[in-house]
């Protein structure tokens, strides 16, 4: 009956396999056959707490009992702000106001429609690799890969770009790399908006679809600094990176950075579409009551999700267990770096990890699709980033064992020999 109906389905999607998945549990996928498969992609980041965490489903099923929807417009309901106070006890304290919606591109528009309001300035900076979402805006706003834009423009305007300290990339050490960065990006605020209309410099502590980048330290810190000096808000886009993902509850954290605004999706509800905009309470004094909003956003059920899913991630502490299993992880590609010759560099914070192919300087996709591909059928599922495509990513459930990441690390390694 599916492969029937697969012809309806849009092909606008890809797909890293066709395989017909039955159910999951913690790590694992299992298709109709009951083969079992390592999932290392979580969905891109989205169950965090691995597959029909117990504690998640108990609070959706009894949610859904309870009330599965109160419009935010209309009525308040208790999940929201069960979910708030979990969220205070994660996030920076400055950071104390929320807003609700259901996908990471609706978090972004809504942060900087919030900062341009605040700011009345109309421009935006972001980084080279960055991904933002796919809207019309968020569109303008992802640079890490053409295919997002592709026959779609033009675009919004209003949107600067500068380099992202992508040591690798440029060949330089880390050093180097930061100098270089920080400098285009002053050169930028002289040359294509100045500070004066710019609302907000918008960043990715971690480097997601452009290639899962971690940035010297000090960036970070660096952009904090530019923003004050220059009264533009900073955005911390951590709708890849955030809820325990990188060892941290979120990425800005490793820099001990507060932003303006933060941006949430992803790993927050452990499957179920909820993403989230965090501000400093300030910031309400200027965002026109009525002027944003959203049919679905503080959904009861998603909220009831959420709140879950951040208690086991406390509870569990599951940002340690990631910070853990990333080293053990790191430790055993790098292993396999030497063994293969085939990988340039391994890279990474806690469970967000990436295996760049490269030969002879140049960027290897036929490579890093292959390994990708003769991952899935070792029973491993991994996903390909980055602009060039060359990069093989590792995205762990964050209750991943040392045993499943041993599992994982022998079935790359087969997968690599098929190659």
């Amino acid at each position: 009956m599916e492969k029937n109906l697969n012809r309806h389905l849009s092909p606008i999607w890809t797909h890293l396999t066709e395989i017909l998945m039955e159910r999951g549990e913690g790590v694992y996928l299992f298709d109709r056959n009951g083969k079992r498969y390592l999932d290392f992609t979580s969905g891109i980041g989205v169950t965090s707490t691995g597959h029909c965490h117990p504690r998640v489903v108990e609070a959706i099923q009894r949610q859904a009992g309870e009330l599965i929807f109160g419009q935010m417009n209309v009525v308040l309901t208790r999940p929201v702000f069960d979910l708030i106070g979990e969220l205070l006890q994660i996030v920076p304290p400055a950071l104390d106001t929320f807003f609700f919606a259901n996908s990471g591109a609706e978090a972004v528009e809504g942060a900087v429609k919030l900062a341009k309001q605040a700011t009345g300035r109309p421009n935006v900076i972001v980084f080279h690799g960055s991904f933002h979402g796919r809207t019309h805006l968020t569109m303008a706003m992802t640079t890490s890969k053409t295919v997002y834009r592709t026959r779609y423009q033009p675009l919004v305007p209003g949107i600067f770009v500068a380099p992202y300290p992508y040591a690798f990339y440029y060949g330089w050490n880390e050093e180097r790399t930061l100098e270089f960065c920080l400098r285009e990006l002053r050169r930028l605020l002289k040359s294509q908006t100045a500070p004066d209309e710019t609302a907000c410099i918008i960043v990715e502590p971690v480097l997601g679809e452009g290639g899962y980048v971690v940035p010297p330290r000090g960036f970070l810190t660096a952009l904090r600094e530019i923003c004050d000096e220059h009264g533009i808000l900073l955005i911390a886009d951590e709708i890849q990176s955030g809820f325990g993902r990188t060892g941290k509850h979120f990425a800005i954290e490793h820099e001990a950075v507060v932003p303006d605004i933060m941006t949430m999706a992803k790993g927050i509800a452990s499957g179920v579409p909820i993403s989230c905009v965090a501000y400093k309470s300030a910031l309400s004094e200027r965002w026109l009551k009525g002027s944003h909003g959203g049919t679905f956003g503080g959904n009861a059920l998603a909220c009831a999700a959420a709140a879950a899913t951040i208690r086991v991630i406390r509870e569990e502490r599951l940002a340690e267990n990631a910070a853990a299993r990333g080293e053990q992880l790191l430790e055993g590609l790098r292993v396999i770096q030497k063994e293969s010759g085939r990988i340039a560099e391994v890279r990474g914070r806690g469970l967000m990890v990436a295996t760049e192919f490269a030969g002879d300087g140049e960027p290897d996709e036929a490579a890093a699709k292959a390994a990708s591909q003769a991952a899935a059928q070792e029973g491993l599922l991994l996903l390909t980033c980055g602009t060039f495509n060359n990069v093989v990513r590792w995205i762990p459930p964050l209750v991943v064992t040392e045993e499943q990441i041993a599992e994982g690390l022998s079935l790359f390694r087969k997968a690599l020999q098929r190659l």
